[in-house]
């Protein structure tokens, strides 16, 4: 995952100090690299010692080799296609700059989502969800569309899938786990009330949890066992969980897609699938 992500996500948890040499980094990644630790100190109006420790505190060895890290993301950086905005939208915008800027941000949400996740992780859940006697899923809002949505295709591939609209319910459920069972718990904060209630009970119970939040630290992060992560561009006020929805069910989208390649049946269960629905069909 590109540093500059990692320090935008953890910057309202740092210390006073650590987040203006975060700000400096994030907002002028170019001019740091040409930088020293005392030049970069002097800039921000810390100490050398500040930045050095800043360094370490984000796992790296030295000052060095953050600079290396934020040149690398730099580097491969993504950019959105020719014509295509991402920005916030305003509305002011004409129609064709709300498209544009609709497009840029679900693109960019999408690749970036895929950058935050790497294939150890993904083959960690795979393994767990493959494995799984039952599979739960919890989610609030938007998360429980995605979860729902996610719950029909397990349920093609012959998965006991577990999810319900009423958290009451989702708790209830959660209470038969055991350790033989997984729960998928979906919250791009990581802080809905009735996600993290069931994420307890089922750790409590031994199931192996699984975690779908966003970068930043959250609560339901420290309660699972695996962390699968999605990057939203949506900071601002928001009508309604746009580009977090389509992160989550890119996310989703891919596991279901690798599961298909780990069971040696999935085809069959597919093509029972569309085969007992077909005869429904306007002919």
């Amino acid at each position: 995952m590109s540093i500059l992500k990692v320090l935008s996500a953890k910057l309202d948890t740092m210390t006073q100090a650590d987040r203006q040499i975060a700000q400096f980094i994030i907002d002028h990644p170019e001019q740091m690299l040409t930088l020293s630790s005392a030049a970069l100190a002097e800039a921000t109006g810390r100490s050398q010692s500040s930045v050095v420790k800043f360094s370490q505190k984000l796992g790296y060895a030295g000052y060095q080799q953050l600079k290396l890290a934020v040149n690398k993301a730099k580097a491969i950086e993504w950019h959105t296609p020719g014509g295509v905005i991402h920005g916030t939208i305003d509305a002011s915008d004409s129609y064709v700059t709300i498209l544009q800027k609709l497009i840029g941000s679900k693109l960019l949400s999408m690749r970036e989502t895929l950058a935050a996740n790497n294939e150890q992780t993904i083959d960690l859940a795979l393994d767990s969800l493959v494995k799984a006697r039952k599979i739960q899923l919890a989610g609030v809002g938007a998360s429980s569309l995605v979860a729902k949505d996610f719950s029909y295709k397990l349920l093609k591939l012959g998965r006991m899938a577990l999810i319900d609209s009423d958290s009451h319910i989702q708790i209830s459920n959660a209470s038969a786990l055991n350790e033989t069972d997984v729960l998928l718990a979906l919250s791009h904060s990581g802080r809905s009330l009735e996600t993290l209630r069931i994420a307890e009970i089922a750790k409590q119970r031994g199931a192996t949890v699984i975690s779908m939040t966003g970068l930043q630290p959250n609560p339901l992060l420290d309660l699972a066992d695996i962390h699968l992560f999605t990057v939203a561009d949506e900071e601002r006020v928001r009508s309604s969980a746009i580009t977090s929805r389509d992160a989550q069910l890119m996310l989703m989208d891919m596991l279901f897609i690798l599961m298909i390649r780990r069971q040696a049946d999935a085809h069959d269960f597919i093509h029972n699938s569309e085969s007992a629905v077909t005869v429904l069909k306007a002919r």
